[in-house]
């Protein structure tokens, strides 16, 4: 996976991890993402499962199969692989995650969807 990835305004990441897994070919990547209030929601996915820490703020998710659900500091979610989704900041303030994203090497870390 690619953890280069062209910045959305309102979203600030910050690469921490990049690291081989035991098993040939697979990755993870760790990220601290920063969602500002304004911050446009844009439909993405990822190669592989995406596990995610919520840090600070409100954040609702829109995930496809699901029903939009509101996650706030300390609550956890998983995104299985490949599955499109969302997210956008629904509280006052600034939001951050943790977010790892588990995949095979070589492919997009995110790839934007209509």
């Amino acid at each position: 996976m690619n953890a280069t990835v062209q910045q959305v305004p309102g979203i600030k990441q910050m690469d921490l991890q990049e690291h081989d897994l035991g098993v040939p070919g697979r990755i993870v990547i760790r990220n601290r993402v920063e969602i500002s209030p304004d911050a446009p929601a844009f439909r993405h996915k990822h190669p592989g499962e995406e596990i995610i820490y919520v840090l600070e703020g409100t954040l609702e998710y829109a995930v496809d199969g699901r029903e939009p659900k509101t996650y706030g500091a300390d609550d956890a979610l998983l995104v299985p692989a490949e599955t499109q989704h969302s997210v956008r900041n629904v509280g006052s303030g600034n939001a951050a995650e943790l977010r790892h994203v588990r995949g095979p090497e070589g492919k997009p870390f995110l790839v934007l969807v209509d």
